[in-house]
């Protein structure tokens, strides 16, 4: 019995410690366990952006002076007006007497002598390109753009190409000759399988089946001659201009542009009124040298006085 006693008196310490060494998990779990991370922010939806919407590419006219006119899908012509727009494959032509200019964003620009005429080839973000089917036209790239410039001739495989800030004319008499003038860079003519550059202040002639001239300095007169009437009174009402000024000069006989061949020969039939005419010829080049001949023309159609012999008829 004395043995049993002791056993008894530790039975609620053992049963206390096993309970205490019980709870230290439950302890721990409750007290020192770190929490458990916070759950991820929620994923958003992807945004999905809309197409960007790329403006058709077009040139814009922007001033017009005269007669401009816009050809229609038909092919029959229309009155063009500042605003008017040329996408690809689109003409437009100035008359006698007219100008024209067109703007291709913030790239280039296109400015249209009288009596010429020219179509849209091509039109993206880096590359212009224009058929100048005749007349004078100047391509302009302005500074800082990086956008390439063509122009090409019709009737004629000659192409002049700017790939860079600068500024060229070109003269198309629409029968295979072709001038090119560059006031600011540099521009590439190919014609014939034959690649000349023309630099600042130079120009080269492509004539009929032939290739580009080597490049010259743009000469300070086109070497107008006109053959005017040795007679200064004149009783025909007809007159027929003739002359010759520099190849690929743009030429106007009283104020109507008229076509110069290859060796720049020119002529065209002028109604001249009773009494004082003046009869103006001008001749502009590519590298915008004008020069003028003018000649005053008297027409008188009366009849001369008719002499009546009253002598001879009394004595009969």
């Amino acid at each position: 019995m004395a043995d049993s006693r002791p056993s008894r008196r530790q039975a609620p310490f053992l049963i206390g410690l096993a309970l205490i060494l019980a709870a230290l998990p439950v302890g721990w779990f409750v007290f020192l366990r770190q929490p458990p991370p916070p759950p991820p922010p929620p994923v958003a939806p992807p945004v999905v952006e809309a197409p960007a919407v790329h403006k058709p590419l077009e040139l814009e006219l922007t001033q017009v002076s005269g007669k401009v006119e816009v050809q229609n899908t038909d092919g029959t012509w229309r009155e063009a007006t500042v605003g008017t727009t040329l996408r690809r494959d689109e003409r437009v032509r100035t008359d006698d007497g007219s100008y024209a200019m067109l703007i291709g964003g913030e790239a280039v620009e296109v400015h249209m002598d009288p009596g010429t005429e020219i179509s849209v080839d091509a039109l993206t973000e880096s590359l212009s390109r224009i058929l100048l089917q005749r007349g004078m036209a100047t391509a302009v790239v302005r500074p800082g753009q990086r956008h390439t410039f063509e122009v090409k001739a019709a009737n004629s495989d000659a192409t002049a190409t700017l790939q860079q800030a600068g500024e060229f004319t070109m003269s198309n008499n629409g029968e295979g000759t072709v001038a090119v003038g560059t006031r600011e860079g540099e521009v590439t003519l190919v014609g014939q399988g034959k690649v000349v550059i023309v630099r600042a202040g130079q120009q080269a002639v492509v004539r009929p089946g032939q290739a580009p001239s080597e490049p010259s300095a743009i000469p300070t007169s086109l070497l107008l001659k006109v053959d005017w009437p040795t007679e200064r009174t004149r009783r025909q009402r007809e007159l027929v201009v003739r002359g010759q000024a520099s190849p690929g000069s743009r030429v106007q006989v009283d104020g109507v542009t008229v076509t110069s061949d290859a060796e720049g020969n020119f002529q065209r039939k002028v109604v001249l009124r009773e009494g004082r005419n003046t009869v103006d010829v001008q001749a502009h080049g590519v590298g915008r040298t004008r020069q003028q001949d003018s000649k005053d023309v008297v027409v008188d159609t009366t009849p001369p006085p008719l002499k009546t012999d009253t002598e001879n008829i009394w004595n009969q």
